[in-house]
């Protein structure tokens, strides 16, 4: 039997939500190993002059414990 743990990642971007979701990931897998899903809980932006200027990302990162 596998054992499992959740991690909660927040991230940013000025690109994209997919952007800040493997900024996420990118940076979760520097210390966290065996990472097995991701899963986006909420996206949000921040609006400067009229246009998105920070594409925001609140994710939860599942990982294999051995």
């Amino acid at each position: 039997m596998a054992v499992l743990k959740v991690i909660e990642v927040l991230a940013n971007s000025g690109k994209s939500w997919e952007d800040a979701t493997n900024k996420a990931l990118e940076q979760a897998s520097k210390s966290v190993k065996n990472i097995r899903s991701i899963y986006i809980n909420e996206q949000s932006a921040t609006v400067k002059d009229g246009k998105i200027d920070d594409y925001r990302v609140n994710v939860k990162i599942t990982f294999e414990v051995h």
